[in-house]
């Protein structure tokens, strides 16, 4: 695997604080089968978190959805606005996406405004 296609542990958020606070504190992104917590950092790289619960499926099927969210944002992370910590909630029938779909549906990311948008509905 090339060094550029890797996903380091700096563009990830690891710690239940950071998913927390981009909750709380985030612009929350509605998709049909996503829901996604953008919140802007000091840094200028995004962090991608990525949350799927038993509800979407089991192990198999959870685990292909985190991939699949993870390889969309791998590959379009020079498209993505810079400095965000966005987290990534999968919804219930988020298992039956294939590759096409995620990123159709992750695909509003790539727009600016809607990540700088109002806050959290406020």
């Amino acid at each position: 695997m090339q060094l550029d296609q890797r996903f380091p542990a700096r563009l990830r958020l690891r710690k239940r604080p950071e998913f927390i606070r981009c909750k709380q504190m985030g612009r929350k992104i509605h998709t049909s089968h996503f829901l996604v917590y953008a919140l802007e950092n000091d840094g200028d790289e995004s962090r991608l978190g990525v949350t799927v619960s038993r509800r979407v499926g089991n192990a198999v099927v959870r685990n292909r959805v985190k991939r699949l969210v993870r390889e969309f944002f791998r590959s379009h992370k020079t498209r993505l606005p810079a400095g965000f910590d966005l987290s990534v909630i999968a919804r219930h029938r988020a298992g039956e996406l294939d590759q096409k779909a995620v990123c159709r549906e992750l695909g509003v990311l790539l727009k600016t405004e809607r990540l700088k948008g109002r806050r959290n509905g406020c």
